[in-house]
């Protein structure tokens, strides 16, 4: 009897240890991540403004810079391109369509200088993300780098890097961006050369915290005795730092960034609405919501200035739910 209840026993174990699913860390972190509703709807909402601002400037068929012209007595509309193969007599009959209502050939009507506030919504979008990834993965090489040097060799090299991290917390990001501006415009320079030198300044200007960040980690980490084992063995500086300790703080560098990217993207478009970012002919969230240079404008022409402000907060608060939960993902001990 008791050896029947050993073995009644022993297959109950057998049967619960082959029903328990052993997931890898990658699918622990998921598993987290995906539980988290705010994380998800942030997902969903990247993803829409992705596809909007990717995919839908092939689906329209206005550019960029279309200017929208109307005939004085019939109202009929032609676009720029149409606009210029006129005479000079019928280019008399026509104005340009400026700060057009919502119609059918425009969804969000046009803005100040005769152009669909739409199609510009998806094209300023395009160019606030690639500025926000551009301007990450250049903070993320630089902060990275600094901040390993940093916390695997300590000492001198430590207390260097950490002072320049210091100097540049002290720079005065605003008044060097206005000295920029100042400096650009004296020189004449292209607007599409401008919106590199604004990715390159802001991603050199932004590496000091990621850098103490990575600092930190580092500082910890090569205390741990795997590191022993590899000192033991002889592997070079590099490897240790770019293999073995550089990949234990990547959750860390991924939640930072997430969170970065929603910052860079509110950055840029304070920058183009001040005045001082990208300029005509680019569009951007930001200098859209720079049309409104008058109380008349904010009052009756709504759908030029909401529309791209409400994209860049749906944006930035997409970013911050994304790194939330990657981070209560990553860890969840960090969890509010």
């Amino acid at each position: 009897m008791a050896q029947d209840i050993q073995n009644t026993n022993a297959a109950e174990q057998d049967a619960f240890e082959q029903s328990q699913v052993i997931l890898t860390p990658t699918q622990l972190v998921l598993k987290r991540f995906f539980r988290n509703k705010l994380a998800i709807v942030g997902l969903v909402i990247l993803l829409v403004m992705a596809l909007f601002c990717f995919i839908g400037p092939f689906l329209t068929s206005y550019g960029e810079y279309e200017i929208f012209y109307k005939h004085k007595e019939t109202g009929a509309e032609v676009m720029s391109s149409t606009y210029s193969t006129l005479s000079a007599e019928e280019r008399a009959m026509y104005e340009m369509n400026l700060k057009a209502p919502i119609s059918k050939n425009h969804i969000l009507g046009t803005d100040g200088d005769g152009r669909d506030v739409f199609t510009r919504l998806m094209y300023g979008g395009r160019i606030s993300l690639q500025v926000g990834f551009c301007v990450v993965i250049i903070e993320l090489i630089l902060g990275v780098t600094m901040g390993g040097i940093a916390g695997y060799y300590g000492g001198k090299v430590d207390m260097i890097i950490m002072r320049l991290v210091e100097i540049f917390y002290c720079i005065p990001f605003l008044p060097l961006m206005l000295i920029v501006s100042s400096v650009t415009s004296a020189m004449k320079v292209a607007p599409e050369q401008k919106i590199y030198l604004l990715m390159l300044i802001m991603g050199v200007l932004n590496w000091a915290g990621v850098a103490r960040l990575v600092r930190g980690q580092i500082l910890s980490l090569r205390e741990m005795d795997y590191m022993q084992a590899a000192e033991s063995m002889g592997i070079s500086v590099f490897r240790k730092i770019f293999k073995h300790l550089i990949p234990n703080v990547v959750p860390i560098i991924i939640v930072m960034a997430t969170m970065d990217l929603g910052s860079v993207i509110l950055t840029e478009s304070t920058l183009s609405y001040l005045g001082i970012g990208l300029s005509f002919p680019y569009a951007s969230w930001g200098n859209m919501i720079n049309a409104v240079n008058s109380s008349v404008i904010m009052k009756n022409f709504l759908n030029i200035w909401i529309p791209p402000g409400i994209c860049i907060l749906l944006t930035v608060m997409a970013f911050n739910f994304v790194g939330d939960g990657l981070r209560d993902a990553f860890d969840p001990r960090m969890k509010r």
